[in-house]
């Protein structure tokens, strides 16, 4: 029989991924935004299929933090 210590652990787990998910995206928007201005002066220009490897890619490191909680 497993006993929580902790009956709140969903919840503190769902808001420390909201704000680490949060604090990686404005990073990534942030340097996105400069290697784009340093480059080119304006605005970034992001081909479909960079889009689609980026998002292939994402999904694949979902995964991989999903089944870290398997205990496999």
């Amino acid at each position: 029989m497993q006993e929580n210590i902790n009956p709140s652990w969903k919840t503190q787990m769902l808001l420390i991924g909201s704000v680490a998910g949060a604090v990686v995206g404005a990073g990534t928007a942030y340097l996105l935004a400069r290697s784009a201005e340093k480059s080119k002066g304006g605005p970034p220009e992001i081909s479909t299929k960079d889009l689609l490897s980026t998002g292939i890619a994402i999904i694949g490191v979902i995964r991989g933090i999903a089944a870290l909680g398997d205990g496999k």
